[in-house]
């Protein structure tokens, strides 16, 4: 069982960063990667109209899909593919119209093919709004080889 990455503060390979930052459904939502390094994701989202589900509030979706391109930006952020196998999502709170939601991802646990990370999601006053549990498949590929 390897440990997780030493908290640096590196940044990953920009190259890297540009291909997970250019998620079309992540840009879709506007939702903007921020900061990876190794074991580390954060990325943001504006709760608009276009968010909202019918009372009014942040879409469930919308907010799992936040905390899974943080789940794909940490998950990868060591320079090899890694594939989602499970994300349990717990909502805590609502995002409300106007909120800027902030997902944070960090990496609990890592081994040659698995590894596990906590996302959270929080507005901009500190509300949780959701919180995640994910794990993936670690694979052999690198993402420089396309």
């Amino acid at each position: 069982m390897a440990d997780p990455a030493p908290d640096d503060g590196a940044d990953i390979a920009p190259a890297l960063f540009a291909r997970l930052a250019a998620d079309p459904l992540a840009g879709h939502l506007g939702i903007t990667l921020e900061q990876v390094r190794p074991g580390y994701a954060r990325a943001s989202m504006p709760v608009g109209g276009q968010l909202l589900n019918a009372v009014g509030m942040a879409h469930g979706g919308a907010t799992m899909a936040l905390l899974d391109v943080v789940h794909a930006a940490v998950s990868n952020s060591h320079g090899t593919v890694a594939v989602a196998q499970d994300v349990h999502t717990e909502f805590c709170g609502a995002g409300r119209p106007g909120d800027v939601l902030t997902a944070e991802g960090t990496e609990l646990h890592r081994s040659a093919r698995t590894a596990v990370y906590r996302i959270e999601a929080r507005a901009q006053d500190g509300r949780l709004v959701a919180t995640a549990l994910a794990r993936v498949f670690r694979t052999d590929r690198p993402w420089d080889a396309g």
